[in-house]
C-alpha cells in the first residue's frame, strides 16, 4: 500500500494502482480479495519491431518482472524469457479473448 493524503492506496504486486486512497482496512480487504491468482494468467508482450507474444510471468519483485514465452506447459521447447522493469510496464497487459489464438511453443511458430 501506498499512503496518499488521509488514506491508502492498494498496490498489487505487479506495482498497479487498484483503487483510488482508502482507509487502511478497506485497502487491505481488496488486496485480500484480489490474491495472487492474476500472477498465473497469460499476458500479451508488445515488443518493438517484433510482432506481440504470450507470456507468463516468472517472477516479480521490486528489482523487476521476468516473463517467458507461454510454451503451454510442454517441457521439451527452450525457455525464452524476458526482463522487464517494475512497476509493469504499459509493454505488458493482460492476455483477453480478442487477442486472438496464441503461437504455440514449438520452434518455427509466430
Amino acid at each position: 500500500m501506498r499512503p496518499e493524503g488521509d488514506g491508502f492506496v492498494p498496490v498489487d504486486l505487479l506495482g498497479r494502482d487498484r483503487a483510488g486512497a482508502l482507509d487502511w482496512l478497506a485497502a487491505e480487504e481488496l488486496l485480500d480479495e484480489l490474491g495472487i491468482g492474476y500472477l498465473a494468467e497469460p499476458y500479451l508482450l508488445e515488443r518493438p519491431g517484433r510482432g506481440p507474444l504470450r507470456v507468463r510471468i516468472l517472477e516479480v519483485s521490486t528489482d523487476g518482472i521476468r516473463v517467458k514465452r507461454d510454451d503451454f506447459g510442454a517441457i521439451d521447447v527452450p525457455l525464452e524469457a524476458f526482463a522487464l522493469a517494475w512497476p509493469m510496464p504499459d509493454a505488458l497487459r493482460p492476455w483477453n479473448a480478442g487477442d486472438g489464438e496464441p503461437a504455440g511453443p514449438f520452434v518455427g511458430q509466430a
